[in-house]
């Protein structure tokens, strides 16, 4: 008897699902050694908690790539894609190290905002955040909790190590399934397992290295009142400093016209349920610059590929140049021309060619030790 075409793609996907289902639940462990870190570890990389058994969270936030999504669509499309393989997230995937010390969002004593997580703070936990991607159609796709605690309740190993966690009752209701599910994966990324500080500049500041003369330049630069970045990419900390005061701003980025196409405006912070000032249109949180130079693309919305155009849209504002050199085109306008933070923006002196060579050198000694190779495969070398 002859197949159809038809007939044959359907029995060849659905063997294909069989098999993408059998080597997920065998790639869990059935049994979590110790600790709800542990156990949040081995969630944190399983596909099985997304809709078609595709994607983990470390599909998006790759531990060997400074938990960033490095699949080939991420760079060109500077966002990740869903779990049904054809959606496109609002915003880009922004890496995982250091996330621990993100402050709790609250209301500053001048009337801004600072902390939380996600790009515009509406998250008051990890464990909140965690629920996002994990019901988001555009990210894991699961339905709802009582779709994901059937899933956790397929791996026997779970079963016992929430029950052993937790206490027997957790396995009352979904909802409670979920709320450890969240907890657990919190506990990792709260492990420290993300936040090394062992960079070069890290190695520096003990004394282990020094820094070669173009780095140090471009310490002294940025360290200095004479370009403006450490404004809102400094905590005044000498030591495990983050590289970000975690406030919000403005600054003027231009649509991703990968996104522009399916999504409204991006309003940033004033879309926190929150926050009703409609001076908050377009601002987002300011992100780490540790592993800045290995975590592509750029900007809450993927727009820049290259951290070079980075430091020159930046560069714009002082010396009004009018072309992106990443595209050889104007600049595009700001997508929230709103609430603009001009007066940061405008402030410090332009960097020149080889002020903007320094800044470089130095960004890439904020590189964790374990993502120093990566490195290598980079064009920006000085």
């Amino acid at each position: 008897m002859r197949l159809s075409c038809m007939r044959l793609e359907t029995i060849v996907r659905s063997a294909h699902k069989l098999l993408i289902f059998i080597f997920a639940a065998a790639s869990t462990p059935l049994c979590i050694a110790d600790g709800l870190e542990d156990l949040g570890k081995a969630l944190f990389d399983d596909v099985n908690l997304s809709q078609n058994r595709t994607l983990a969270c470390a599909t998006c936030h790759a531990p060997d790539f400074a938990y960033t999504d490095t699949r080939p669509g991420t760079l060109r499309q500077g966002v990740s894609t869903g779990d049904d393989g054809l959606s496109l997230a609002r915003r880009h995937t922004p890496t995982l190290t250091y996330i621990d010390h993100t402050p709790p969002f609250a209301a500053t004593i001048d009337g801004s905002y600072e902390g939380g997580f996600f790009y515009d703070g509406r998250a008051a936990s990890l464990a909140e955040q965690a629920q996002g991607p994990l019901l988001s159609p555009l990210e894991m796709g699961m339905p709802d909790t009582t779709a994901i605690a059937a899933r956790i309740t397929e791996n026997v190993g779970y079963v016992q190590a929430l029950k052993s966690l937790f206490g027997p009752d957790v396995m009352d209701s979904p909802a409670t399934i979920f709320k450890a599910v969240t907890s657990a994966l919190s506990a990792f990324q709260m492990s420290g397992t993300t936040s090394s500080f062992d960079s070069k500049y890290d190695r520096y500041l003990a004394g282990e290295e020094a820094l070669n003369p173009l780095e140090e330049q471009g310490r002294l630069l940025f360290f200095s009142t004479l370009v403006n970045c450490n404004t809102c990419h400094l905590i005044d900390r000498l030591e495990r400093e983050t590289f970000t005061n975690y406030s919000y701003h403005n600054i003027g980025i231009p649509a991703n016209a990968s996104l522009a196409r399916i999504y409204a405006t991006d309003l940033g912070l004033a879309e926190h349920p929150e926050v009703e000032d409609p001076k908050t249109r377009g601002q987002f949180k300011v992100p780490t610059l540790r592993n800045i130079a290995v975590t592509a693309p750029y900007m809450h919305n993927g727009v820049f590929k290259e951290l070079r155009t980075v430091l020159a849209f930046y560069n714009q504002f002082i010396l009004q140049t009018p072309i992106n050199p990443e595209r050889g085109e104007i600049w595009r306008p700001p997508e929230v021309d709103e609430n603009l933070s001009h007066d940061l923006l405008r402030r410090g002196q332009p960097l020149n060619p080889e002020r903007m060579e320094a800044i470089m050198a130095f960004l890439m000694a904020l590189t964790d030790k374990r993502y120093e190779p990566l490195l290598d495969q980079l064009y920006i070398q000085p």
